[in-house]
């Protein structure tokens, strides 16, 4: 069975406890033996008379592992030496972990309960979109950013909610920074970017996104050579990358090869396309649109 994400509520309180001496690293792995997870995934977190805490950091778990899995685990800790369980001992946990005080008809309810919360805040997730602009001529007011209404009126005609970020730097750091924050703070499920794709020196936008995701698709829209006019690098890319299950897209600044992207990039938000077939669309459409610039009329 797939594993469930813990949705980052990972505490389980074990109430009717009580320690004497006991050791806590031996508490942690007896927790983890009854949880049958590895022993780097379950920490002691917190102890106070009668009460225990215990972390658990993996982000995904196996609820056949976890469901109706209180008696093994409270059990269990009480072999723990200097470990007291009393009768009325019971195991509490907000999200996913809920499930280990559960017990068969009941158990079965609360992972469907569970499919069905995981399911609807993926969703949510997936629908939320931020847009950054880049560049400190957009960021010192020289030049209007007509990227980002472009992008949110079109993607919140396909349903999605959109929200405007801030101008980002030119600096690679800053923009990893707001795209992590974006997506591990603020639940974005998309995060697009716009310029800094180029080829001058202060063009970072793509670099940062490969900090983020080693693995991002980064195709070349056009090619330089290096050293010539302002061009520190071998040509102007777009970014398709992933981090914590967040989409990044990061298009070139020019507006006509935005909104050149828009029907594109709205399909695919909605189809689910991987980011290497997406930034491959994405790259050909631009590079369509040089052609067109180019072909004689």
């Amino acid at each position: 069975m797939d594993g469930y994400d813990l949705l980052r509520k990972t505490e389980l309180e074990i109430r009717g406890i009580y320690l004497e001496r006991a050791n806590l690293t031996a508490v942690a792995e007896a927790a983890a033996e009854a949880l049958g997870l590895p022993r780097r995934d379950v920490l002691v977190t917190d102890y106070r008379p009668g009460t225990l805490v215990l972390d658990v950091h993996a982000e995904n778990v196996d609820p056949a592992r976890i469901t109706g899995g209180e008696a093994r685990l409270l059990q269990r800790l009480g072999e723990v030496p200097g470990v007291t369980v009393t009768e009325g001992a019971r195991v509490a946990s907000r999200g996913m972990l809920g499930w280990i005080a559960h017990e068969g008809e009941e158990a079965a309810r609360a992972m469907d309960r569970g499919r069905e919360l995981a399911a609807e805040i993926a969703r949510r997730v997936s629908e939320r979109v931020i847009v950054f602009p880049s560049g400190s001529e957009v960021r010192d007011g020289e030049i209007e950013d007509t990227n980002t209404p472009a992008i949110m009126e079109r993607l919140e005609r396909e349903g999605f909610r959109v929200f405007r970020g801030e101008a980002l730097p030119d600096d690679r750091m800053s923009i990893a920074a707001r795209i992590r924050e974006a997506s591990e703070l603020h639940g974005y499920g998309v995060v697009i970017t716009t310029g800094g794709v180029g080829a001058e020196e202060k063009d970072q936008t793509v670099e940062a996104v490969r900090d983020l995701d080693p693995e991002a698709a980064t195709p070349y829209i056009c090619r330089y050579e290096v050293g010539t006019g302002r061009h520190a690098k071998d040509g102007v890319r777009i970014a398709v990358g992933e981090y914590n299950r967040t989409l990044i897209v990061s298009l070139p600044g020019p507006n006509d090869e935005v909104r050149a992207c828009l029907d594109i990039l709205a399909r695919s938000l909605r189809e689910g396309r991987d980011k290497r077939s997406l930034a491959r669309s994405l790259a050909e459409r631009i590079r369509g649109l040089f052609r067109e610039r180019s072909s004689p009329h």
